[in-house]
This record gives C-alpha cells, structure tokens and sequence, in this order.
C-alpha cells in the first residue's frame, strides 16, 4: 500500500527552503569581497596620488629654478 498524503513533497520542500538562506549568504560574502577589493583599490590609489604629488611639487620647484635662473 502506498502511504503517499497530499502534503508528501519528497524532500524537495526542504531543499527549497535552503534556497533564501543560500542567497543570503552569497550575498554577505560577495558584499564583504567587494568591500575588501574596495578598499584595496582605494589605498593602492591614495599610494599613488601621494607618489604624483611629491613628482608635481619637485617639478615646480624645478620650474620655479629655471624660472629664477632666466
């Protein structure tokens, strides 16, 4: 005799019901992997202003020299 109700899924109900917890976890990590790439980027980037900001203030004085000199 088959013992089969209206409300026998099998199984697949609870693999379903995973699915928003899944998400939700993509989700956080794909925020916290951005967050780190993120600030990566942005103090890579303040390292390189910072070394073309010192190259802008030697060439004016270079030019302010040469200025000065003619």
């Amino acid at each position: 005799m088959d013992m089969h109700t209206q409300f026998d899924t099998g199984g697949l109900f609870v693999l379903f019901s995973f699915i928003p917890l899944i998400l939700n976890l993509l989700l956080i990590i794909f925020a916290i992997y951005f967050i780190v790439k993120v600030i990566k980027f942005m103090n890579n980037k303040i390292e390189l202003d910072r070394v073309k900001n010192e190259k802008l203030t030697e060439l004016i004085k270079v030019l302010h020299q040469n200025k000065d000199v003619h």
